[in-house]
């Protein structure tokens, strides 16, 4: 990416971190970042290191998951372009990274230091405001995973997780919106077994509510998997 791809990229994405922040600002605090690629499957930041780095993601698709002290893998959140990750580098106290985040698929991010990057928001308090409003959305969508988990029913998990993953790392095709997601990812997500997973995957398949193939799935219209009877 150069400096007017960026530029006419960020524009479109309009990224929460940067809402209100006027034109010189946003450039100077812009500069203040590198521009770094990650492969696809690309570690970007490990759990328990220390938290050094905030990242805004350009393009692609990256993920956040907690390992638990018995191995099991538990999917946090899928951000798509245009949001901010590891944002308790910005905290006073230094800090670890809660969660271990990787990329879905090849792509860009900027990259701000951690002390560049709280040195901008004593600068320009817009900036953490922001921060501390994307914070706060997080916590927001963790609570409702949680009532998700204690309330709702197998296939209505798996039907949101399906849903929430569309909008964020789902690409438009011509027969729907494509998940790039293994059925593994999907258990882990919605707290249920491989096996259900497919179970319930091979229903809906049947019902003309999704097309699974391998690492792969269709959803010709995500919603309808919500006004299922379920």
């Amino acid at each position: 990416m150069n400096a007017l791809d960026l530029s006419s990229i960020l524009k479109k994405l309009r990224p929460p971190l940067l809402h209100g922040i006027d034109a010189d600002a946003t450039r100077e605090i812009l500069a203040a970042a590198r521009q770094r690629r990650f492969l696809a499957r690309s570690i970007i930041t490990n759990q328990g290191h220390p938290a050094s780095h905030v990242y805004l993601l350009v393009t692609g698709a990256v993920r956040s998951c907690f390992l638990t002290k018995t191995g099991q893998r538990l999917q946090v959140y899928s951000y798509p372009a245009g949001e901010m990750f590891g944002g308790i580098a910005m905290l006073r106290r230094p800090a670890d990274y809660i969660v271990s985040t990787e990329s879905l698929k090849d792509s860009n991010t900027l990259v701000w230091e951690r002390e560049s990057m709280r040195a901008l928001a004593w600068k320009y308090p817009r900036l953490l405001d922001n921060a501390l409003t994307i914070a706060s959305d997080y916590l927001n969508m963790a609570l409702a995973t949680q009532v998700a988990l204690s309330c709702h029913t197998a296939r209505q998990r798996l039907a949101q997780v399906l849903v929430k993953l569309a909008s964020g790392i789902g690409h438009r095709t011509s027969g729907g919106i494509e998940l790039s997601v293994r059925n593994d990812e999907l258990a882990a997500g919605s707290n249920l077994t491989p096996f259900t997973v497919s179970r319930l995957m091979s229903q809906w398949q049947r019902g003309g509510l999704l097309t699974k193939s391998r690492g792969k799935v269709l959803l010709p219209s995500p919603e309808r998997l919500l006004l299922e009877d379920i």
